[in-house]
């Protein structure tokens, strides 16, 4: 499978069953997406257990695709494995850790849009514009399963910038962060996708126009807004008692 046709096939992730007659590395990656919006929906809530046997029941694969793609998520750090006990979605991340994605997310993605104005093929800005309006299909959608698919295409429109930047270590690395899981988990709000929408927009605006410097400066703009909006969390807790979100 190439790099956009992951793109689509994550874009498209379910939050319910898995269709039949899927190969065992389909399936895995089709289970993966799907906890993944999970997670994101928190459907599957922080701190939460979950099991092979239960998994496979409620998605109705086997055990197999099921271990597959657990195995995938404990090595990328999406859940822990409790010995004898299956497995454990971790708390939520703490203020530290935010600011420190935060500030790895500012070094790395407006460098990633300024070359992607530069590099992007056409069919990769018209990708971009597919996943601002799947987005705008679910701005404002009622419950958190619409919320956890805006984060998912969130996350590729993220992701597409930084594979048409043709830089593999940017992408990589912003990969490895897993910024949109943890950062949709935190909050359920339909104001978010509201403001991100517009940033989004600004983003791709200055991509198709092949503006490097307007595209550095859209995205470093989205970063710090989309900082601000989840960093008031934090402030808030802290306020009220002094605690930060458990790591």
């Amino acid at each position: 499978m190439d790099d956009e046709a992951m793109i689509a096939r994550r874009r498209g992730a379910m939050t319910g069953g898995i269709p039949p007659g899927r190969s065992r590395g389909r399936l895995a990656d089709e289970v993966y997406d799907t906890l993944l919006g999970q997670m994101m929906s928190l459907r599957i809530e922080p701190g939460s257990r979950v099991t092979i046997d239960a998994l496979a029941r409620e998605l109705g694969v086997s055990q197999t695709p099921i271990r597959d793609a657990l195995n995938r998520m404990e090595a990328e750090g999406l859940v822990v494995r409790v010995p004898h006990a299956g497995y454990r979605i971790p708390p939520q991340i703490t203020h530290h850790r935010f600011e420190d994605m935060l500030e790895v997310r500012l070094l790395l993605e407006p460098a990633a849009a300024r070359r992607s104005a530069e590099r992007a093929s056409l069919q990769q800005v018209a990708g971009l514009r597919l996943l601002l309006e799947e987005m705008a299909e679910l701005e404002g959608g009622d419950g958190l399963m619409a919320y956890g698919a805006f984060g998912l295409r969130d996350a590729a429109f993220h992701d597409l910038v930084a594979l048409s930047a043709e830089n593999q270590v940017i992408r990589e690395t912003l990969a490895r962060l897993h910024t949109h899981v943890h950062l949709f988990r935190l909050l359920h709000d339909t104001q978010v996708t509201h403001l991100a929408m517009a940033e989004h927009e600004e983003v791709l605006t200055a991509i198709a126009a092949r503006d490097p410097d307007a595209a550095a400066y859209a995205m470093r703009r989205h970063i710090l807004r989309s900082g601000e909006r989840f960093r008031r969390l934090f402030d808030e807790a802290e306020g009220a008692d002094g605690m930060v979100v458990q790591a």
